[in-house]
């Protein structure tokens, strides 16, 4: 047997409960800003990855958790149209993913690099990154998200939001091995502990919360404005979907983009987001984080990431771990989003450096300026009820620009 065949063996359940650990702060992370219950997103990630391994014939050595590119349209979804309503919208963008594996299925790649070229995903990915950019720095500095709130002395505040974001960036600087790749918990750990030290923990609904519940699960309420908002924003990760297979694969050695196929790896992922949609969670996607862990580790045997999903859906019903939790005070959490935030904008620059695009050329700067204007400036369209803005308009509005638009001819 091949060390990247599939084997479920008990010998490999520490090495599954390690690469769960090294997903765990971003896991957590993503429903602890957004609002979400972070046992539910533990739950959707064990059951998602679980899902997803049905879908690839358990092929491929990957744990899927929650999406950072989804925190802002979350976060906006949650105070706009509530819980419920802004489900049904990750929901549909699951479902988009099954739309576009379905596209490379019949019509391959070429179509989605046709439809949705960096000259659009980059722009795209920015405005993701800098739309709550106040967000993050209101909660950094001890206010509530919106700023309406002060929860903490903005001294003390600021330093603990400081110190989360110090020992976030020197970890990923500085780390070796294992503790390179779990700098956000670093980070949350030693905010913590500041937080601690200068009074701002109240373990009131941590000594109340029973050891065993059942995640509070939330069901999806059907909301058209939620749905045209969010679908747009799956764009990106679905691009970065392939980022990620081609990086397991070079891991591995294995052409995971042939076998079991980019289909099938995008239709798994669509499948788990909807899963952890119509439950409460966050929406899935690939992690970065474990596949460097695998790397480390030498860990190629999908069966690994079987034990990291049950390990996941177990610590779901450990009530207390979701109370401490969510005891995290807020700038700790602002302090890493300062970071989180400019990284996935940098993300959307570095996927137009990377493509080589000229943004003097009149056409790609009439697209990205349109863009990021209309994304981050606030600009909406609306008929009757429906209303499309933010995120999800910066999507269409690229996507119709980039196919209308003459390309220049070339001399």
């Amino acid at each position: 047997m091949a060390e990247t065949d599939y084997s479920f063996r008990l010998r490999d359940s520490l090495v599954g409960a390690q690469m769960l650990f090294v997903a765990f702060g971003a896991l957590v992370l993503v429903p602890l800003l957004t609002g979400l219950d972070p046992n539910v997103a533990m739950f959707t990630a064990g059951a998602g990855t679980l899902l997803f391994q049905v879908v690839t014939k358990r092929k491929v050595p990957i744990f899927l958790a929650s999406s950072f590119a989804f925190i802002a349209p979350i976060i906006y979804g949650v105070q706009t149209w509530g819980i419920p309503a802004t489900m049904s919208g990750l929901a549909a963008a699951g479902l988009f993913y099954v739309f576009l594996s379905a596209m490379i299925k019949f019509r391959g790649t070429q179509i989605l690099h046709r439809v949705l070229p960096p000259i659009v995903t980059g722009p795209v990915i920015m405005v993701i990154g800098l739309l709550l950019a106040k967000t993050a720095v209101f909660m950094a500095i001890g206010k509530s998200g919106d700023g309406s709130i002060e929860l903490f002395a903005r001294n003390e505040a600021l330093i603990v939001s400081m110190c989360a974001l110090t020992t976030t960036i020197l970890v990923s600087q500085l780390g070796r091995g294992i503790l390179r790749l779990i700098p956000i918990v670093c980070g949350i750990v030693v905010g913590y502990a500041l937080s601690l030290y200068f009074g701002m923990v109240d373990f009131t609904t941590v000594q109340n919360a029973p050891w065993f519940a059942v995640p509070n699960f939330v069901f999806p309420e059907f909301n058209w404005e939620a749905i045209l908002f969010i679908v747009p924003v799956a764009i990106a990760p679905a691009i970065e979907h392939f980022g990620d297979v081609l990086a397991i694969s070079s891991v591995t050695g294995k052409d995971y983009i042939e076998e079991p196929g980019i289909h099938r790896t995008m239709l798994g992922d669509g499948l788990a987001t909807a899963l952890a949609s119509c439950l409460g969670g966050p929406p899935n996607t690939t992690y970065s984080e474990v596949t460097g862990a695998v790397a480390l580790t030498r860990s190629f045997n999908p069966g690994i990431m079987t034990w990291a999903a049950l390990t996941a859906l177990c610590l779901a019903f450990v009530g207390k771990l979701g109370a401490v939790l969510q005891s995290i005070p807020t700038p700790v959490m602002g302090g890493i989003m300062v970071l989180l935030f400019g990284t996935i904008a940098v993300v959307g620059i570095n996927a137009l450096v990377k493509a080589g695009e000229d943004l003097l050329e009149p056409r790609n700067m009439a697209i990205v300026a349109v863009i990021l204007v209309f994304g981050i400036g606030g600009m909406s369209f609306g008929l009757s009820k429906v209303t499309l803005s933010g995120i999800g308009l910066s999507g269409v509005i690229g996507v119709v620009l980039n196919l209308i638009l003459p390309r220049p001819t070339k001399h």
